[in-house]
């Protein structure tokens, strides 16, 4: 190529939004002997030139030779450093937490970290410690810990919620094997492993890069907003941070909505029965949280919404309702327990309850839904209850978060 041909095809290139490869070189190579200086001089000159493209003109007069393919380190390395490399990948599932027994010291130290999360209780310190120190975790361990009891996975010595949560990582640590360099872990936000010992072990294995994926299909800042939280806290305490990103909600994610659908459609067609209702229940937030803005209860409207359309059902035969309230105020409604109580009155004789916000089976699923909830409709003149299992660490749930991880890698594997 002539001089002031490749002069034109630089220039043209550099000035457009993507230059091809070669007409850079090209160019380069051109600029690399005795005309820089006064192509540079000319440019200068043309101040509309000067203004639009000044970093055009500043990387010229850094070109001595042409662009090499590759990058590579420029003089000797300072005594003691050690060449830049990138290094690993970690991705860590975080869910809620767990206690560590079921008596009543791990009760009292899980509920009293759960419970002083000021995302969680929003009260002043000054009106909620006395209440929390001086009523709750005086008799609310002992309560708490013979529910906890009543699931406890025997075997592991631990919570369903544990035992899942490790199963969703140990798999899909598998199936990301074709993702070199990439370590999967889990965390709790409360209790055991803690977040803060599950990044400095993936900081261990060489990891400058983490995927944080809080495990709550509909965002609250009461759940992944506090698992962020505690992240950034462990983040805090080390010099050499590793870059952070973390999964957003996914309460609308076809990927989710089909796992869903697809569940509940398994779980039915092994029934002895057909439900009338079928109920989704939501864990549900104090009214005021939502009131000032928490997102929360529109993602599970919008996931009830999308399940109904999936399964091509109607507003009768899927609700949704929130549960889990303590406390005084206002929460989210309407309850499961005072809605399944209303259906068994009305003369509703068969019910099932799926947990589309829970992406494992705990405490509130277990117990609260499938022991505590089935009573009160039973009781209220019901007869036929089934409680739909979570995704869990089920090929359907797997797909979900492998999706998830796998989208939000972009860019880093």
């Amino acid at each position: 190529m002539r001089p002031d041909a490749a002069l034109k095809t630089a220039a043209a290139s550099l000035l457009s939004a993507a230059p091809p490869a070669k007409a850079v070189k090209d160019g380069a190579e051109w600029f690399s002997r005795e005309k820089r200086g006064a192509f540079l001089l000319g440019l200068r000159k043309d101040e509309r030139l000067e203004r639009r493209h000044e970093p055009l003109w500043r990387c010229l007069m850094t070109l001595s030779k042409p662009v090499d393919p590759e990058p590579r380190a420029i003089g000797s390395l300072t005594p003691g450093a050690a060449p830049a490399r990138p290094g690993k990948v970690g991705v860590m599932l975080v869910n809620l937490g767990t206690p560590d027994g079921t008596d009543f010291k791990p009760m009292w130290r899980y509920l009293r970290e759960f419970l002083s999360d000021p995302r969680v209780i929003e009260l002043n310190k000054a009106i909620w410690y006395p209440i929390l120190y001086g009523l709750v975790l005086t008799s609310r361990p002992k309560k708490s810990g013979a529910n906890y009891a009543r699931i406890w996975n025997r075997d592991r010595n631990e919570s369903p919620l544990r035992t899942y949560t490790r199963s969703q990582a140990e798999k899909l640590a598998e199936a990301l094997r074709d993702m070199p360099g990439i370590v999967v872990d889990w965390a709790m936000r409360y209790g055991n492993p803690s977040t803060s010992s599950v990044v400095n072990r993936l900081l261990a294995q060489g990891c400058d890069r983490i995927l944080t994926f809080p495990l709550y299909p509909q965002y609250s800042a009461t759940t992944t907003a506090t698992a962020n939280d505690q992240l950034f806290r462990a983040l805090m305490k080390i010099r050499n941070a590793p870059a952070v990103r973390t999964v957003p909600p996914y309460y609308d994610e076809p990927v989710y909505i089909e796992a869903l659908a697809s569940s509940i459609e398994k779980h039915l067609a092994g029934l002895d029965f057909t439900p009338e209702v079928v109920v989704a229940s939501y864990h549900g937030i104090p009214k005021p949280y939502s009131d000032k803005g928490d997102p929360y209860q529109a993602h599970c409207l919008e996931t009830t919404r999308l399940l109904r359309a999936r399964l091509g059902w109607d507003e009768k035969k899927l609700i949704t309702t929130f549960q889990s309230r303590f406390g005084a105020q206002e929460w989210l409604q309407p309850y499961t327990d005072v809605t399944v109580e209303k259906l068994g009155r009305e003369g509703v004789k068969s019910i099932a309850i799926v947990n589309p916000g829970f992406s494992v089976d705990c405490i509130e699923t277990l117990d609260e839904i499938g022991r505590e909830v089935a009573e009160t409709f039973h009781h209220a003149g019901g007869q036929k209850f089934s409680h739909i299992p979570c995704l869990n660490d089920s090929d359907e749930g797997m797909a979900v978060i492998e999706a998830m991880v796998r989208r939000e890698l972009s860019g880093w594997v």
